[in-house]
């Protein structure tokens, strides 16, 4: 059990959005794989800020809401029979809604995108803000959830040193063990001598920065390899930007699982650059996953992020 396991239910955010049933479909599936309850969480609000509504308009509203949140419930106990499965009501701003129920959850499970979206948006606001600030692992999953496969699932995870992202191996070996799946730790890299210009990094030796890259790779995995022996490894150390890399060893994967910000990203950022990308652009449901305590490598990721590629 890792830092952020709860006890708690696996809870989804719904709207009746098409992205919102995809990811209703992955929370069934995960509350099976956890033995946890599913809660099914909804925010209405009144959206007009220069007229406060009468106590009759709100109670319509919150009736709408119901309605939706009821819908979700069947939809679940459709999925999974058996499955106990809650539902939750609240007024307010989705994100901040989500964020205040997340704090008895095991893990968030929401839609890219909502109703309120324009056409050809792929990842909303909320999306993006529940998991800048949760404290827990938030799975985003868009309305084309591929089709699970016949055999073995692939979860790919970022690995960078940063201590986001040993929480993400953890939280992806764990995962992979619960759904009996494989795992493919992608690790990028660059040469930093052979930039030109002022990225250019004078008087370095590639082939030493890019062996000491390596070694701290596999030392990141050393440890979840032990503890998961069951789950099949592959690593992937790739010459490439952390975007290309990561999004690229996504395709066709089960989940994609990076931590909230890696050793790119600058001290006050809520949610890394590569992790943003991967929200926009990867095929599959993406897991960011916060970072826990120091980490063991944490106080090395600095020194390492000129060798190494952060992938978040």
């Amino acid at each position: 059990m890792n830092d952020h396991e709860r006890t708690g239910a696996v809870l989804v955010g719904y709207d009746g959005s098409p992205a919102a049933d995809q990811a209703l479909r992955w929370g069934v599936r995960e509350a099976r794989f956890r033995r946890l309850p599913l809660t099914v969480c909804h925010a209405w609000h009144w959206p007009y800020p220069l007229r406060q509504p009468d106590n009759d308009t709100l109670e319509v509203l919150r009736g709408a809401g119901a309605i939706v949140a009821d819908d979700g419930v069947r939809k679940a106990h459709a999925l999974a029979e058996g499955l106990d499965v809650r539902w939750r009501l609240e007024r307010g701003w989705a994100s901040a809604v989500l964020l205040e129920a997340s704090r008895d959850a095991s893990l968030v499970v929401l839609g890219s995108r909502g109703h309120g979206g324009f056409e050809g948006l792929s990842v909303g606001s909320t999306a993006v803000q529940v998991a800048s600030h949760a404290d827990r692992p938030v799975v985003v999953v868009g309305p084309d959830l591929p089709s699970a496969p016949r055999g073995r699932e692939r979860l790919v995870v970022g690995v960078d040193g940063s201590t986001g992202g040993e929480s993400a191996i953890g939280f992806a070996f764990e995962e992979a063990a619960l759904r009996d799946a494989s795992v493919t730790a992608v690790c990028s890299w660059w040469d930093p001598a052979a930039f030109r210009g002022p990225d250019r990094v004078p008087f370095s030796d590639p082939q030493l920065i890019r062996r000491e890259a390596m070694v701290r790779f596999e030392e990141d995995l050393a440890l979840w390899r032990s503890r998961f022996p069951q789950v099949p490894l592959e690593s992937e150390f790739v010459v490439d930007t952390p975007r290309q890399a990561l999004i690229g060893a996504a395709r066709g994967a089960a989940l994609l699982v990076l931590g909230a910000r890696g050793i790119g990203s600058g001290p006050q950022t809520l949610l890394g650059p590569v992790t943003q990308a991967a929200l926009q652009e990867a095929l599959c449901p993406v897991a960011v996953v916060p970072a826990r305590g120091t980490g063991r490598r944490g106080t090395e990721a600095a020194a390492g992020a000129s060798a190494r590629g952060g992938t978040g």
